[in-house]
């Protein structure tokens, strides 16, 4: 009920008395009356303030959580645009990411070495994985090494020739070679040690055995590169105490050739200076 209304019936209530004293004198039945209609407009008037408090409370309530709305709102509004700077400072690093990837000098290879690859590794399953996404040849060191050793054992040999061969022939001839050895996080033993102190040691050396193998196949040497990262970039988690077969491997990737930034007059013709210690011993695991 509205106050205006709420004012129109005390009004009435004040008419009817003034109209009963107007009068002058009035029977008793009138003046009961007039008493129970004064009686029932003071409770009716008491029971509307009563309302009217409950909803001037209500419209305080109400306002108050309209207010906390709008601080959850401004704080929505600031935690939105935090989350927007945030991802776009994702986002830059994202294309920072990719820039940096295209800028890497592996490449996809031509059709013609990509089906010759892929069939190296059909030849040597078990020695050979070719991974085409990286234009890259795994090979097993267990079964390319000697336990413990940087020596290539003589069923290597065909697998390492025939890469050797495709890698001189047409348009893979293009192609700079980087050669990555790779170790599990065994500690080398006793044996191993005498030769090749640390794992980096063994993955180097064993990388460039490789090279010196394709070297002594054909392949210019000019056009590769040898490196070791030792037990810091393993394929699948180590094995704790008993090696880890699928970590102990050499890569070989096929790059862009940055043969035309140097002088070809300057290239040595000979194998590299490294030769691998002819007595060895023998690590298992390795």
């Amino acid at each position: 009920m509205s106050m205006k209304t709420m004012k129109r019936i005390a009004l009435s209530t004040t008419l009817v008395a003034i109209a009963g004293l107007g009068t002058g004198c009035v029977s008793q039945g009138e003046y009961d009356k007039l008493w129970e209609t004064n009686r029932s407009l003071t409770n009716r008037n008491a029971e509307l303030q009563g309302q009217l408090d409950s909803m001037t409370s209500t419209n305080s309530a109400l306002s108050g959580s309209a207010g906390n709305a709008g601080s959850v709102i401004s704080q929505l509004q600031n935690d939105n645009a935090t989350l927007r700077s945030q991802l776009m400072g994702a986002q830059q690093s994202l294309n920072d990411i990719e820039d940096r990837m295209n800028s890497l000098s592996i490449v996809s290879i031509d059709p013609a070495t990509d089906r010759a690859l892929r069939d190296l590794a059909a030849q040597y399953p078990d020695m050979i994985v070719y991974d085409a996404d990286r234009s890259m040849l795994r090979f097993a060191s267990d079964l390319t090494f000697g336990s413990g050793s940087d020596s290539i054992q003589s069923s290597a040999d065909d697998g390492l020739a025939t890469l050797a061969n495709v890698l001189n022939s047409g348009a893979a001839a293009g192609y700079d070679i980087q050669i990555v050895g790779h170790t599990d996080d065994e500690k080398p033993g006793a044996n191993t040690r005498r030769n090749h102190p640390t794992n980096m040691h063994l993955a180097a050396h064993r990388a460039i055995s490789v090279r010196n193998a394709l070297g002594n196949a054909g392949v210019p040497w000019e056009r590769m590169s040898a490196m070791g990262w030792g037990e810091y970039r393993p394929a699948v988690p180590n094995n704790v105490g008993t090696g880890t077969a699928a970590n102990r491997r050499v890569e070989i990737f096929l790059v862009n050739s940055t043969a035309s930034d140097f002088s070809t007059a300057d290239v040595p013709t000979e194998v590299d200076t490294y030769e691998a210690p002819t007595s060895r011993g023998i690590d298992p695991t390795k």
